[in-house]
């Protein structure tokens, strides 16, 4: 065949216009996904202020939704998209942060939220005192579409039960009338000028606790009237060293005081296990208390906010920590405004002397996630995060916040630090019942004739506690059954009302004390109601990271509302979440559901 010849000559080939170039170069260069605009990234700037040189902390990300939120009463799909690109985090991570939480709402496109939230709690006191009626009554009332009203789990004010949100101002005692009332007021919040008690909890070892007087946040003692009734002089002495560390951590482990926050591990122990880590360890504080029926935290943080300042300073020096983070529940607005300000003047004015520092003392703000009371889930949460549990091990002792060493304490255990030491451990063991050691905030609530927060001896049963502490069962009621700790602590007969309350004396029976808050139903209440409740709390409040807390409380709480219960399903829910779970929301949610099934079975038969 004849090919021809080859030509050296190169013909240029047109594919495409300059202009038609410069548009596909204008295309690839444009960034991809959502961009942000001026006016969104310049309502951010001013909330969470320029961005600094090294770029705004990653773990603020939930801090910085907060003042959008509080803002616009809403998260903004928009202002979601300026705030990724303002803190240099993809668009994603910010979105599957701000709807974990139920305190933060995203709204897409042009829409609004309301102008008011109303948030009536719903857990059980407040379900015993009316709050499905307030429920029902208040959308007609309120009449207003800028106004929603929606149920909350526990808020934590169940010795005031019913007991609401309007927006960020607690409504204690609750009626739709005082609620309408709140309502119509101006959404400004009035300082109110400190009166200078001089509150000391030890006083009432052995007594009720003085209760809510009706007139609004309670008095509280400030830092000036802190320090001239001889507070801080324990941190001081520690850090002008007239004071070793290693008799202050014998005390700890001496009083035979154990974490109160629910878990019980001795406080001493822990302070000497985080202690033998590498440098450099923090310290989490936990104030979320979100487990229903509890309050205590509450009561003694908005009456003495330095004796728990003091008891984590202490800790911090004996510890060996250079950073303290305190992590307080949403529901808490004022305890949050004056510990802002009670820590500023902590900070103005330290204590120490001038070549000792003060420890970093940052508090932060949860966003309505009861899975954060979980050591590690709240550690997320601070970190900025999903309160998503960790797998363990490592423990936080080892690797904890930031990947540091961390010592976690609840509230009340950093509070009792200072009278341990200053009294001697011999004070705090010195008292208990039924051979039982130490002294035990009870949160009580329920059908007794004046609930509150009880200052017992640990071991104290519940006929005791009802009869000394609490005026006796409410009229029209005799005792039933009662929780012992909360949802997860099961549920027990009146036959029981003997059995020693504290750590490890309930786990024979099918329950725990945990935090101690204490629920008594009368002869007119069902056990299998309470239970409901409960279960319906842990399938809200699920994190949803393991498939059998997931769909198990949620399909059990559907099983028990049935007349008659499948107790063989149930159960198999029950072995699932409490095997396979990850953390203690599931494995401890089956425990009211079988404790009808064996103290209760007439209800459910």
């Amino acid at each position: 065949m004849n090919h021809p010849a080859p030509s050296s000559e190169v013909k240029a080939v047109a594919i495409a216009t300059a202009d038609e170039m410069r548009e596909r170069i204008r295309r690839k260069s444009k960034l991809k996904g959502r961009q942000p605009d001026e006016a969104s990234l310049a309502e951010v700037r001013a909330l969470i202020g320029l961005r600094p040189e090294a770029g705004h902390r990653r773990d603020l990300l939930i801090e910085h939704l907060h003042l959008l939120n509080d803002a616009y009463r809403c998260l903004h799909e928009r202002h979601l998209v300026a705030l990724a690109r303002e803190m240099n985090i993809p668009m994603a991570e910010v979105y599957e942060v701000a709807t974990f939480y139920h305190h933060f709402e995203v709204v897409r496109g042009d829409g609004k939220a309301p102008g008011l939230t109303v948030r009536v709690c719903d857990g059980l006191a407040c379900e015993l005192a009316g709050a499905q009626d307030l429920l029902a009554r208040l959308p007609a009332l309120l009449g207003s579409a800028d106004v929603r009203v929606i149920a909350a789990p526990c808020i934590g004010r169940c010795e005031q039960a019913p007991a609401a949100l309007v927006h960020q101002t607690a409504v204690p005692l609750a009626t739709p009338e005082t609620i309408v009332e709140e309502v119509k007021r101006p959404l400004v919040h009035i300082e109110r000028a400190p009166l200078a008690i001089n509150f000391i909890a030890s006083d009432f070892a052995e007594k009720s606790l003085p209760g809510w007087t009706g007139e609004g946040a309670p008095a509280f003692t400030d830092y000036a009237a802190y320090r001239r009734q001889g507070g801080y002089a324990l941190a001081a002495a520690l850090a002008h060293g007239k004071k070793e560390a290693e008799p202050v951590l014998k005390a700890m482990e001496d009083s035979g005081l154990r974490g109160l926050g629910g878990a019980g591990f001795p406080a001493g122990r822990k302070w000497r296990i985080v202690q033998g880590q590498p440098a450099p360890r923090v310290m989490a504080v936990n104030i979320d208390e979100g487990e229903p029926g509890t309050f205590k935290d509450r009561f003694y943080l908005e009456r003495d906010p330095h004796r728990f300042l003091e008891g984590m300073l202490v800790a911090a020096q004996v510890v060996g920590v250079q950073a303290c983070y305190i992590y307080l529940r949403d529901e808490y607005h004022d305890c949050r405004r004056m510990l802002q300000a009670e820590i500023a003047k902590l900070q103005a004015d330290p204590p120490f002397p001038p070549h000792v520092s003060l420890p970093l003392i940052e508090l932060r703000r949860g966003a309505g996630a009861y899975i954060c009371g979980e050591e590690s889930a709240m550690i997320e949460s601070i970190e900025g995060k999903r309160g998503e549990p960790r797998m363990r091990p490592p423990y936080i002792a080892e690797v904890g916040l930031f990947g540091r060493p961390t010592l976690e304490h609840n509230f009340e255990t950093l509070y009792w630090v200072r009278d341990i030491v200053e009294k001697g451990p011999h004070w705090f063991s010195g008292f208990g019942r039924h051979g039982r050691k130490g002294l035990r905030s009870f949160s009580v609530s329920g059908r007794v004739r004046q609930p509150g927060v009880k200052l017992a001896p640990a071991g104290i049963t519940l006929r005791e506690l009802i009869d000394e502490y609490c005026g006796g069962m409410a009229d029209g009621h005799t005792l039933y059954a009662y929780l012992p700790g909360g949802a997860s602590g099961g549920i027990f007969p009146a036959s029981h009302a003997n059995v020693p309350l504290d750590f490890d004396t309930l786990q024979p029976h099918g329950g725990f004390i945990g935090s101690a808050a204490v629920m008594v139903l009368g002869q007119h209440d069902k056990a299998r109601d309470a239970a409901l409740n409960m279960m319906r709390f842990f399938a809200h409040e699920s994190c949803g990271q393991c498939t059998p807390c997931r769909v198990g409380t949620a399909k059990a709480a559907q099983l028990m509302q049935a007349p008659r219960w499948d107790h063989a399903t149930l159960e198999d829910l029950n072995e699932v979440m409490t095997d396979a779970s990850i953390c203690g929301l599931g494995q401890a949610a089956p425990n009211p559901v079988r404790c009808v099934q064996k103290y209760f079975s007439h209800e459910v038969a």
